[in-house]
């Protein structure tokens, strides 16, 4: 798990180069991931949605395009990083922390969480929580990186522990803060692994779809 003091203050150091960084150490691909999130999304025709670890929101302006007339929240415990949410034309922003949500049980029909699961301190933790403010039948919509099988599994590996905190600390002088997300996504559980994590708390199914050869994955659990 994490150490939620170190987190923040890493989140807080590259907040101001945070979003071009990850364009271009993904080549683009990481908006190309969240339109899909966006249609998902859409799809369960939602009234009321949460974007947990909102970051600097380009999720929930991503489906703020596909769904204007919803309601989304976005909260993060990084106040630094709402800022630049607040730049997106964002409005209902709220600094909180992902295992004590300021709400009520049931009070939202999806909750989404970019990149953000995998830096909370209790994973299982979270996932509950995350279940306690859904309605039941409500979706968890988890888009977070993975680590790819076959022949690629090596190669992405390196680029992972080398190549992703070598660009990253040129781009934002904060190597330590990429040096961290790169053990981090080894130790994070994909696929069936993070399936079963929302199986256990407080979901009743799930599925995990692969994208760009499992560098990523999207994650969803029925409550």
């Amino acid at each position: 798990m994490q150490d939620p003091v170190f987190v923040q203050r890493a989140f807080s150091r590259i907040a101001d180069r945070y979003v071009l960084t990850n364009h271009v150490l993904s080549m683009g691909t990481d908006i190309l991931w969240r339109r899909k999130v966006a249609r998902l999304v859409k799809e369960f025709e939602p009234k009321r949605i949460l974007d947990l670890a909102t970051g600097s929101g380009d999720l929930a302006a991503e489906i703020l395009k596909k769904i204007p007339s919803v309601t989304i929240i976005g909260a993060d415990f990084c106040q630094p990083m709402l800022a630049h949410a607040r730049k997106r034309g964002l409005e209902n922003l709220i600094v909180a922390d992902g295992l004590e949500l300021p709400f009520e049980d049931g009070a939202f029909d999806v909750v989404t969480v970019a990149f953000g699961l995998r830096n909370m301190a209790d994973w299982a933790a979270a996932v509950r929580e995350m279940a306690r403010v859904l309605v039941p039948g409500g979706r968890l919509v988890i888009l977070d990186f993975s680590i790819p099988p076959g022949i690629l599994r090596r190669p992405y590996r390196i680029y992972l522990h080398k190549g992703l905190p070598f660009m990253a600390g040129l781009l934002t002088g904060q190597k330590d803060a990429y040096a961290y997300l790169s053990e981090s996504i080894e130790r994070f559980p994909s696929g069936e692994g993070m399936c079963d994590l929302l199986r256990e708390n407080g979901f009743r199914s799930a599925t995990a779809d692969p994208l760009s050869f499992g560098i990523a994955s999207v994650y969803v659990g029925e409550r």
